[in-house]
């Protein structure tokens, strides 16, 4: 965990702006989908790291417990989940084979226990929405020699990065 760097914020021009490229992708090419999608993940992880955190923080300044209540449950469930799937095999095979799935089960599972607690709302549209966000421009977003050859570093193992890490932890490990 030491090597991990945090790699640099991406300019809005590249991010958003002009020079950035946008295509929706073929949806009948799943595998190329994902791969777009991790490597953008990947690439713009700071500047999704920053959207996702104003909008929390934006959201925990009107609704502050019920955020915190969502952030304990929702974090304690993926904690628990990762840790069985890395010490049990039929999960882990199922985690890499149905990550969609995973997910899913991770929320909804989520959803159940805070709508006991309550703050269903607050967090999951505190979590839902963001993420939502980073999902559609990481499948619209086009790369460029630059991404392509930062995710290389990464893919390689030269780098590694929190995102790099996270998706490892879901099972989404970059191809070479």
């Amino acid at each position: 965990m030491a090597d991990v760097q945090p790699p640099p914020l991406r300019s809005l021009d590249d991010f958003l702006l002009s020079s950035a490229r946008f295509a929706v992708p073929d949806v009948r090419d799943l595998e190329r989908w994902n791969h777009r999608v991790i490597n953008n993940l990947l690439y713009y992880q700071s500047n999704y790291l920053l959207g996702v955190m104003g909008f929390l923080l934006l959201l925990g300044y009107f609704q502050p417990f019920q955020l915190f209540v969502g952030a304990t449950v929702v974090t304690s469930l993926f904690l628990g989940f990762v840790w069985a799937a890395e010490n049990q095999a039929p999960i882990r095979r199922f985690r890499r084979n149905h990550p969609l799935i995973c997910l899913l089960a991770i929320l909804l599972a989520s959803y159940l226990f805070i709508s006991v607690l309550g703050g269903v709302a607050v967090f999951l549209f505190g979590i839902a929405f963001p993420v939502l966000m980073v999902l559609i421009h990481a499948s619209v977003r086009l790369r460029s020699l630059k991404n392509k050859l930062e995710n290389k570093l990464e893919s390689i193992g030269l780098k590694r990065t929190p995102m790099g890490l996270l998706l490892e932890a879901l099972g989404q490990e970059q191809e070479e």
